[in-house]
């Protein structure tokens, strides 16, 4: 009874506390995206020298998620989530100072240790709340990622206002502050208890779950497009239409803002009417999308409203997949399964700029990259349909599970 009035007690407060250290994290993991333009110009960048540097910091965002979230279950979420913000300064303040392309690369590379407070939130997240409303607190955590819309209207803003190295040393500071009240403020669940397996063999034992990589899959897609719109989309809207910095920048917030209410939407759906049906509906609507805007609509209404859209299905999407992982994943190994399929969601976004920016170069248009998207989108959708399946007993509505698999996919310990 005492663990339970405490977990009520402290359910709101730790779930903002966690949503608000990874909005600023994916502030910081974004601070380049958003100055692309002044990088190109200043630089003299080709499309694909631009988009590589637009693309580098998800990369380690990508991969850093594995080994952060095994050691989430090991140390606890209040504890990582404070070192990767004091950890992430490092990087912020060098890419405000540096002044040629290789600089920014390196900067960018580590910048990418904000990217892995997402690995944090979830196990974190969960460990407060019971599996009927699991969906609705990783969605809830996930609109944290409106980190990238906060970027995108924030950043060029400052830049031009105070400069771009004293708009980095802000960033610096809220990134100092945020590790301080996540130390005072924030407190484990009360239901958690601290992985004590080494954290390379939990992985190779996660690593062998089926979940683990039907997952991976799948958010990929839904959080990889995300990432890679979000990052890119300032050029692209810059090269498309000719958007100036700050107005690409505008359309860019209004986006990231979209997929940010999508995605709490997306995990209470998952609650409600089953994550397959919800991943469905992303899929579904991301690979005609996708067509849609390959065909360059017409700024204002009709491109705004397509890519509108487009951010809300694939906010839909990234909130189903953990709606899933949360109630067919057993809660210790949590952290270790979203390191896993956090990283292949970074990964998904990590790739797409770069095959943007070439085939931008080479075609002078964007509709071959989007109509590779439309089509990965579509595999995912017949994917889900195929190999996931609703299991509602009368009266409930229950997670998908794989078809032909085991009522969960628990595994020994």
């Amino acid at each position: 009874m005492e663990a339970t009035a405490e977990l009520k007690a402290g359910q709101s407060r730790n779930l903002a506390l966690a949503t608000w250290t990874f909005a600023i994290n994916f502030w910081a993991w974004n601070l380049i995206g958003p100055l692309s333009a002044t990088y190109s110009k200043d630089l003299d960048l080709s499309a694909s020298q631009a988009a590589m540097l637009v693309a580098i910091p998800v990369l380690v965002g990508s991969l850093g998620r594995i080994p952060v979230g095994a050691l989430t279950d090991r140390y606890g979420g209040r504890i990582m989530f404070a070192v990767v913000s004091f950890l992430t300064i490092v990087p912020v303040v060098f890419v405000g100072f540096a002044d040629s392309y290789p600089a920014l690369l390196v900067g960018g590379f580590v910048l990418g240790v904000g990217g892995t407070a997402f690995a944090v939130g979830v196990p974190f997240c969960n460990a407060w709340y019971d599996k009927p409303r699991r969906g609705f607190a990783t969605g809830v955590f996930g609109a944290g990622m409106g980190g990238t819309a906060l970027s995108a209207f924030f950043t060029p803003r400052l830049a031009e206002s105070i400069g771009r190295a004293q708009t980095h040393l802000v960033i610096a500071a809220l990134l100092a502050a945020t590790g301080v009240l996540m130390l005072v403020a924030s407190r484990n669940s009360p239901l958690w208890k601290a992985s004590k397996e080494k954290v390379l063999p939990r992985l190779m034992e996660v690593g062998r779950m089926p979940i683990t990589w039907k997952t991976a899959f799948l958010y990929a897609v839904a959080f990889g497009g995300f990432v890679a719109f979000s990052t890119y989309l300032p050029t692209l809207l810059k090269n498309e239409y000719g958007y100036d910095q700050v107005a690409a920048g505008v359309r860019t917030a209004g986006f990231s803002l979209a997929a940010v209410i999508g995605r709490p939407l997306g995990g209470t759906l998952a609650d409600r009417f089953g994550a397959r049906s919800v991943l469905m509906a992303s899929f579904a609507s991301t690979a005609l999308l996708a067509l849609a805007i390959g065909m360059e609509p017409s700024p204002e209404l009709p491109a705004g409203l397509t890519f509108t859209l487009m951010a809300l299905a694939l906010g839909l999407g990234t909130g189903g997949v953990f709606a899933l992982i949360g109630k067919v994943v057993e809660p210790e190994r949590v952290g270790s399964v979203t390191g896993l399929v956090g990283a292949a969601g970074g990964l998904g976004g990590y790739f797409p700029p770069l095959v943007m920016g070439a085939v931008y170069g080479a075609t002078g248009s964007y509709f071959i990259g989007l109509l590779l998207l439309s089509a990965t989108a579509l595999a995912a959708l017949l994917y889900t349909a195929t190999a996931f399946r609703e299991r509602r007993p009368a009266g409930r509505h229950e997670a998908p599970r794989p078809a032909g698999g085991k009522r969960s996919e628990r595994t020994r310990s």
